[in-house]
């Protein structure tokens, strides 16, 4: 499958079962879709970040060879369609020692933003959470952090993600 050709069946949300059955057995077209997840393009590009998300959720070893061209392109992006989904792929992997100083500080920014979408400030607040599990140092720091934004820019999504890994934090 061309580029184009995937551009095209990302204009409408019914193909993206169609997309992500044809590259979890293709997965040669997945370099496609990442080129097109990780540029700034039209709006309908973000769907190229939800499949690739989708995908994951299936088979991780093929999606998880462009994290660090992910963490570089999502300290970039202003699209919040892509942020939640390149975001929640961070999440779920160990963060390469290099990035550990570049996700503190952007997930960070985004977790204390309350303009930003909830979603993206939950899958922000998992990432320093992650960080903390490797530098103890920053647990206390992120525990204030936590307790602070669930009191005064808490939504429903923060207040649960943020008490169950509170729980975690107190625990370790």
């Amino acid at each position: 499958m061309t580029e184009n050709e995937l551009f095209d069946l990302l204009q409408s949300g019914e193909n993206i079962p169609l997309i992500t059955s044809h590259l979890t057995i293709h997965p040669e077209g997945i370099e496609t879709l990442m080129n097109i997840a990780l540029t700034d393009g039209p709006n309908s590009t973000w769907r190229a970040a939800w499949i690739a998300d989708k995908i994951h959720e299936l088979h991780s070893d093929l999606i998880a060879p462009y994290l660090p061209v992910v963490i570089n392109f999502v300290l970039k992006t202003a699209n919040t369609g892509k942020k939640r989904h390149l975001l929640k792929l961070i999440s779920l992997h160990d963060i390469p020692e290099d990035q550990i100083v570049l996700l503190m500080n952007y997930c960070g920014k985004v977790f204390s933003n309350a303009a930003e979408p909830v979603a993206v400030r939950v899958h922000a607040m998992q990432i320093l959470f992650n960080i903390a599990q490797k530098e103890p140092d920053f647990k206390g720091e992120l525990i204030d952090w936590i307790e602070h934004e669930i009191e005064y820019h808490g939504s429903a999504g923060i207040a649960s993600r943020g008490r169950k890994l509170l729980k975690k934090l107190y625990q370790s």
